[in-house]
């Protein structure tokens, strides 16, 4: 598995779409050549996961120019990638314990794109745009009201590359909402980014997200991967008289209620300027930072989330959307990993183990504008605990306003008002700076947290946390806190209602 197999369905692309242009001009012998270099690629075992689309990609253009291939290796891949299916127009990307923003601008991006460009493959093409059609439904609830999108998962430096999708629904035709409605996501989320430091001073995209971050980056980048975020220029394929430019936009359709998500394992709450995805946590072994990219309980577009820079500071760690815990007040475990990730109406769960012979189960629950978190941990001996809410840009000069009290830390900034409340008490509240350039969105944040002693045996934490745009609605929030649940009546809906979370399902890889 190479890069130069990713980056030949460029060209497979353009040869599909203007043969006039990089085919027909070639002399005999480019031809040849070039015909022999993607004949070549297209023999050697791509990725398991949505990289089998660039072998699909390739034939395209070979068939556009008359090229002859092995057609087998394109149904063969075809077929496989239909084994990646969930149902509900929701894909996994290969058979891991994921489901990310690669579904959106991966499998049905490319998805898309054979259904504008395939030839005599109608049931297939039929079935991808069924599906992507389901998958617009669900997927506008991971972007808020301004264009922001849901900060989750892995290769977030390709940035725009996540309105992709609705780009690739006009490109294929596809009406699967309103045209007033995709072309309003898509609209907004460009105009989100277009305020973001996001470009190095050559103008130049950068690697990272809201600013330049290597902290955040994976492995696989190189300085060419933001530029994977020109997928959303798809629509740039269309004439100016398509529906997609011709409609007027309108507004993004949110839910004043909880939106479950039985295949990513979400609750999805939508607030003013963002969208809050309460998660029962997926796993992520093989990238740097996949614990935080994938098993928070929280995520968010406003405030997106943290990556931690040093894995033996505990008491330096942001953890916002997380639970730590530590030994020696030195390192420390957060949920990794789940045994079990279950959803029932609004409410998830998930059972984890940050030692072996340490349990913890948490169940989210959405509460209007916070949500709570409650957890019960067994454990054989004393733990300490840090527990974080969402992370808020900081001023220079401590010029924000913190509350650190038993029980509660509140932070408020000019801008937002992030807050985490012990609804069972014994913790005490700190408004943590956290380490520069650990945030997504902000360089400086502080993050508040909740900190104690676990003891050895059984206990319960119960917890609240929200954060909002500072104001009127944020102060009176901030005064009506929700209450703790009742884990018999938890208990209860779970044995009634539950069902496993679609990621949980795939087969562990080790």
């Amino acid at each position: 598995t190479d890069q130069r197999m990713v980056e030949l369905a460029a060209i497979g692309f353009t040869m599909r779409m203007v043969p006039h242009l990089v085919w027909a001009p070639l002399e005999q012998r480019a031809k040849d050549n070039l015909a022999a270099y993607l004949l070549h690629a297209r023999k050697h075992d791509y990725a398991d996961n949505n990289w089998k689309f660039f072998r699909i990609l390739v034939d395209l253009g070979l068939e556009e120019c008359g090229v002859e291939f092995d057609r087998s290796l394109t149904e063969k891949y075809l077929e496989e990638l239909d084994g990646f299916y969930l149902g509900d127009g929701w894909y996994r990307d290969g058979n891991i314990r994921r489901i990310d923003h690669y579904i959106p601008f991966a499998m049905h991006f490319y998805g898309l794109i054979y259904a504008r460009l395939a030839r005599g493959d109608d049931k297939r093409v039929a079935a991808y745009k069924e599906r992507a059609t389901l998958f617009a439904k669900d997927i506008r609830h991971w972007f808020d009201e301004d264009g922001g999108t849901l900060a989750f998962g892995r290769s977030l430096t390709y940035r725009f590359a996540c309105g992709g999708f609705w780009g690739a629904l006009a490109f294929a035709d596809l009406e699967a909402l309103p045209w007033g409605e995709i072309k309003g996501q898509f609209m907004r989320h460009l105009r989100w980014w277009a305020d973001k430091p996001i470009a190095n001073r050559d103008g130049v995209l950068s690697i990272g997200y809201g600013y330049p971050n290597l902290f955040m980056s994976e492995s696989y980048n190189s300085a060419g991967s933001p530029y994977w975020a020109l997928k959303a220029f798809l629509p740039l394929a269309l004439p100016a008289d398509h529906p997609f430019w011709t409609a007027d936009e309108t507004p993004a359709v949110t839910s004043r209620k909880p939106v479950p998500l039985k295949h990513p394992g979400m609750v999805m709450m939508h607030t003013p300027g963002n969208v809050v995805a309460l998660s029962s946590g997926q796993q992520n072994w093989q990238m740097r930072h996949g614990t935080e990219k994938y098993a928070k309980f929280a995520y968010s577009s406003r405030y997106a989330f943290s990556v931690e820079v040093d894995e033996r500071a505990y008491n330096l760690g942001a953890f916002d959307g997380a639970l730590a815990f530590s030994e020696d007040g030195r390192h420390y475990r957060v949920r990794e990993t789940n045994e079990i990730a279950r959803i029932a109406e609004q409410t998830l769960f998930a059972r984890w183990k940050p030692w072996e012979d340490v349990t913890v189960e948490t169940w989210l629950i959405p509460a209007h504008l916070w949500h709570v978190r409650a957890h019960r941990i067994t454990t054989p001996r004393p733990l300490h605990s840090t527990e974080g809410g969402f992370a808020i840009a900081r001023a220079d000069l401590n010029a924000d306003t913190c509350i650190e009290e038993p029980g509660r830390a509140v932070a408020g900034s000019q801008t937002d008002l992030s807050a985490i409340l012990d609804l069972g008490g014994g913790r005490t509240g700190r408004a943590h700076r956290a380490l520069p350039n650990t945030n997504l969105i902000a360089a400086k944040t502080i993050v508040p947290q909740l900190r104690g002693d676990i003891p050895a045996g059984t206990t319960v934490l119960m917890t609240a946390a929200m954060a909002l745009p500072a104001g009127a609605e944020a102060e009176a929030a901030l005064l009506q806190p929700p209450k703790g649940p009742d884990l018999a009546v938890l208990e209860a809906l779970f044995a009634r209602e539950g069902v496993d979370v679609s990621a949980i399902l795939v087969p562990e890889r080790f």
